[in-house]
């Protein structure tokens, strides 16, 4: 069985909550996209564990890989390796692989990074951590791989190739190039430590679902981030799709079997870009606060909005969702009067779909139509029925507007506080 698991809005829906929930049911849970500048938050017996390359699966018996889709930057995998070894648990080469062909973010792309979005008019509110620069390389057929980092004559004919392209791109922004002898000694020392991890993941998984096991594809960041079909150019610098899992795992399409949502019950955007339904008032920072919507990452306040139902139809299309995840319907209680986004005024028309240009959702004007809400605190209710009647009238109605069966509801951070519709 291969089972998709996507973002359905802007990222930070709680993908990394609905993963390690569902991974003691899966053999193998796989990251094939995005790099460091994803954060998935996994709260597990009062700890919380913020990741950002190794997936979300991480505290149960799954094989994890890493796939030639994503972009890695070496020191901060070691970081987190750390972190979780200093939390008892230990990620040896038996837990986690990496695919030989997955571009590493390397020192220079950080610095042409930061230089080119301190350049641009309009910001994009990009992370700086080189994700972007590392994607052109790949693109470009200038990438250092994980493979290479692990053989030093390799990394080092590499570094002769690469390193004088790099410092002119730097000294055209303006910079400076500045890698240090014992930078390329801590990339091979790292490489060094790392070869045992090195895989095939597209072998290993597709030998998997020959034998019949279940395999976990964990995407980052949400689909609206999409570098094709996302709000250009307020987007990431890979494919965010579920269709991407299989280009970036080496799974064909035929093998998937299940491709599930996740979806918070409001909305929420880090850094640029529209977000039509934003509020820029006292219920934007009842969501903010309740929610605890600060990047994972970053620690960057995010913006928060109603829930908007034609990015959420944009979404069912371009994934081709089979079942919906509801997270953070907890961070609604307490607001009596809710508003949902049903359409856009655009142009003095109205249409229930995203237009394709950022530049025209940017001047879209939410429709609402007005929902009761609830008081109650609903983060300790263990299932459906035992919902506020405006909860589940609200879940309901989201499920019928969005015609996708809504499969999980959280209602907190805690592993726990999840069950099923």
């Amino acid at each position: 069985m291969f089972t998709i698991i996507t973002g359905a809005q802007f990222g930070d829906e709680g993908k990394g909550k609905i993963v390690d929930m569902l991974a003691k049911e899966y053999d193998i849970v796989a990251r094939f996209q995005g790099g460091d500048n994803a954060g998935h938050t996994v709260v597990a017996e009062g700890k919380t564990y913020k990741l950002h390359l190794i997936p979300s699966g991480v505290l149960f018996d799954a094989r994890l890989l890493i796939g030639p889709g994503t972009v890695m930057n070496p020191k901060v995998l070691m970081l987190e390796i750390a972190m979780l070894r200093e939390n008892g648990i230990e990620i040896t080469s038996k837990k986690l692989g990496i695919d030989a062909k997955t571009s590493i973010i390397m020192p220079y792309h950080v610095a042409l990074d930061g230089l080119r979005e301190s350049k641009r008019a309009v910001k994009i509110g990009t992370t700086n951590r080189g994700i972007g620069f590392a994607y052109v390389d790949k693109v470009g057929r200038d990438e250092v791989q994980m493979a290479d980092i692990a053989d030093e004559k390799r990394f080092e004919k590499r570094l002769d190739e690469l390193l004088p392209q790099k410092e002119m791109a730097i000294k055209e922004l303006g910079g400076e190039m500045n890698i240090s002898r014992s930078e390329v000694d801590e990339y091979l020392k790292i490489g060094k430590q790392l070869k045992p991890y090195i895989t095939d993941v597209s072998r290993e998984i597709n030998h998997a679902l020959l034998q019949g096991k279940k395999v976990l594809a964990e995407g980052a960041q949400g689909t609206h981030l999409d570098i094709i079909h996302g709000t250009q150019k307020f987007v990431t610098s890979s494919s965010t799709v579920a269709g991407s899992a299989c280009a970036g795992l080496g799974v064909g399409p035929m093998k998937v079997n299940k491709v599930m949502g996740v979806i918070k019950a409001y909305i929420t955007r880090v850094g640029e870009g529209p977000l039509p339904t934003e509020l820029k008032n006292d219920v934007g920072e009842h969501l903010r606060e309740r929610g605890g919507e600060f990047g994972t990452t970053t620690g960057r306040p995010r913006r928060c909005g109603w829930f908007d139902l034609p990015i959420a139809r944009k979404s069912i299309d371009l994934n081709g969702y089979s079942s919906m995840a509801l997270t953070k319907l907890d961070v609604l209680g307490g607001l009596l009067n809710l508003r949902m986004c049903t359409g856009y005024e655009l142009d003095g028309k109205i249409r229930d779909y995203p237009p394709e240009l950022t530049e025209e959702l940017s001047r879209c004007k939410p429709v609402y139509t007005e929902v009761i809400g609830w008081s109650e605190d609903i983060s300790g209710i263990e299932s459906f029925d035992e919902l506020p009647g405006n909860a589940r009238k609200y879940v309901e109605l989201l499920e019928e507007l969005m015609k996708v069966n809504i499969e999980y509801i959280s209602v907190g951070p805690g592993r726990m506080q999840t069950f099923m519709k």
